[in-house]
């Protein structure tokens, strides 16, 4: 059987940490940031746990 590739948008917005979670980036923290209060934008600069819902299609789309 072929290898199974990992999907080139999801390995792009989504990361594993040490213990298996997944994590992603909050909305809007991309640009256009002279738009935004600078305590918003500080709060979307970390990044979050991804959803229980979306766990088990984002480890499908990375090949967990």
């Amino acid at each position: 059987m072929p290898k199974m590739k990992t999907h080139s948008g999801a390995k792009k917005r989504f990361r594993v940490t040490g213990s298996g979670k997944l994590m992603r980036q909050r909305a809007r923290h991309v640009h256009k940031f002279q738009e935004r209060r600078a305590s918003q934008a500080r709060r979307l600069v970390n990044d979050v746990v991804l959803a229980p819902a979306d766990v088990r299609k984002v480890k499908k789309m990375l090949g967990l």
